[in-house]
C-alpha cells in the first residue's frame, strides 16, 4: 500500500479554515453577507485594477520569479535592500518556508492558543511541535506568558500576530523590542503584521529590518487584493537566503505583482480605507454597548462582540447565519466567548446591526 509520510500519517485530518462558499452549498442559500475572513469591504484600489485588467490579455505568461519591480518599490517604502524582501502567495506560504527552514522536525515552535492557525498547520505538517500560551483574560496576548514558554522549551520560532488576530489587540513597538530582548538567541521571531496598516502608526515598530526578525505582511487587508494571494516578508538577507532555495520560482502570479505594485502608489485610496474603518469600528463599538455586547479594543479590521459565554457566542452565530449574515467566533478560551465581525462598508454595517439587534432581542445575553 502507499502510505504518506510518518509525519503526515500521524496528523489528524482537518482544516484551519471553513469558507462561506460551503457554508452557502451545505444550506442551500445564493447570498450571504461576509463578514467572516476580514476581506475588504472597500474592495481593491481603482489603480490596481486598472493596471490588472490592462494586463490581463498577457495572463499566459509567468511572474517575474524575482518580482524585482515590486522588491524594489517595497525596499524603498522600507529602508531596506532588496534582499531584505520576499514576496509569496499570501503571508500563508511565507509561515510555511520560515517553518520548513527554521524549525526542524521534533522542535518547538511558540504561539498564543487560538491565533491565526496557518502558522501551527506548517510547524506540524513539517514535523514540529507547538507549545500554546494561552490569552489573558481580557483578551490580550500574553507577552511574558510566550517569552517564558519559549525560554523554557529553547524554541526555535515565536509566533506573534500583532495586531492579533483574532483578538485585534495591538502591542506598541516598546512592548514588542522588551519581548524580542526576553526570547532565547536562538529564536526567530515571526512577526505577523498583516493587519499592521490599521494600527496607530506613532506605535508600530520603525519601518526597517530588525535582527532575528522575520516580519510578514500582506496586500490582503488595507489594500483588497485578498484573492490575487500576494503578500512579503521582511528580514535580514541572511535569513530570506534559505527560504530562496526552497520558494516556488512561479509561486506568485503576474496579475498579483501587477495590482500590488499599483496599489502601492494609490496613497489616497489606502488612506479613505483607512477612514472608513475606523469609522466603522467606532460604530461597532457603539453598536456593542448599546446592545450589551461589550467589544475588545481593535487594531484591524474587525472587532470582537464579547457575548459573555461561548454557549451564547456559538448561538449568535448561528442565528446570524440562518439570517444570511456570516461571521466567524475564537475557538479557544477566553474569546470563544466572542464573536468575530469584519468591519463592513456603510451598507453592510447598517444589514448587520439590523439582524444582530433582532437576535439579541430574542437570545438572552
Amino acid at each position: 500500500m502507499i502510505r504518506p509520510n510518518s509525519t503526515i500519517e500521524a496528523i489528524p485530518a482537518g482544516e484551519p479554515f471553513v469558507g462561506p462558499e460551503r457554508i452557502m452549498r451545505e444550506r442551500g442559500v445564493q447570498a450571504m453577507l461576509r463578514l467572516g475572513a476580514n476581506e475588504s469591504a472597500f474592495g481593491p484600489s481603482p489603480k490596481a485594477i486598472a493596471a490588472m485588467a490592462a494586463e490581463l490579455p498577457r495572463l499566459s505568461w509567468y511572474g517575474d520569479p524575482d518580482s524585482y519591480s515590486l522588491r524594489s518599490a517595497l525596499a524603498e517604502r522600507w529602508n531596506a535592500a532588496r534582499d531584505e524582501m520576499l514576496v509569496t502567495s499570501g503571508i500563508d506560504e511565507l509561515l510555511g518556508l520560515v517553518v520548513r527552514c527554521f524549525l526542524a522536525p521534533g522542535e518547538t515552535a511558540v504561539a498564543s492558543a487560538g491565533t491565526y492557525p496557518t502558522f501551527a498547520y506548517h510547524a506540524v505538517g513539517y514535523g514540529g511541535r507547538v507549545e500554546s500560551v494561552a490569552y489573558r483574560e481580557d483578551g490580550r496576548i500574553d507577552l511574558d506568558g510566550l517569552a517564558s514558554t519559549a525560554r523554557r522549551c529553547n524554541a526555535a520560532i515565536c509566533y506573534l500576530a500583532n495586531p492579533d488576530n483574532p483578538s485585534g489587540s495591538f502591542a506598541d513597538a516598546e512592548a514588542i523590542a522588551r519581548f524580542r530582548a526576553a526570547l532565547p538567541e536562538r529564536t526567530l521571531l515571526l512577526l505577523d503584521e498583516a493587519y499592521a496598516e490599521f494600527a496607530d502608526p506613532t506605535a508600530l515598530l520603525e519601518p526597517r529590518p530588525f535582527p532575528g526578525v522575520v516580519r510578514a505582511r500582506t496586500f490582503s487587508k488595507l489594500y483588497g487584493l485578498a484573492g490575487a494571494r500576494i503578500g512579503y516578508g521582511l528580514a535580514p538577507q541572511e535569513l530570506l537566503a534559505p527560504m530562496l532555495k526552497v520558494r516556488l520560482q512561479y509561486g506568485v502570479n503576474r496579475n498579483a505583482q501587477i495590482g500590488a505594485l499599483a496599489a502601492l502608489t494609490d496613497d489616497a485610496f489606502a488612506r479613505d480605507v483607512l477612514e472608513r474603518t475606523a469609522r466603522g469600528r467606532a460604530e461597532y463599538v457603539a453598536l456593542g454597548a448599546e446592545l450589551g455586547l461589550p467589544t475588545l479594543e481593535s487594531s484591524t479590521n474587525f472587532v470582537c462582540f464579547d457575548c459573555s459565554s461561548r454557549e451564547r457566542a456559538d448561538a449568535v452565530v448561528e442565528a446570524l447565519l440562518r439570517r444570511g449574515v456570516w461571521t466567524r467566533k475564537p475557538g479557544i478560551a477566553p474569546l470563544d466567548r466572542c464573536i468575530r465581525v469584519t468591519v463592513g462598508d456603510e451598507g453592510s454595517r447598517e444589514h448587520f446591526a439590523t439582524e444582530l439587534s433582532a437576535i439579541c432581542a430574542r437570545v438572552a445575553m
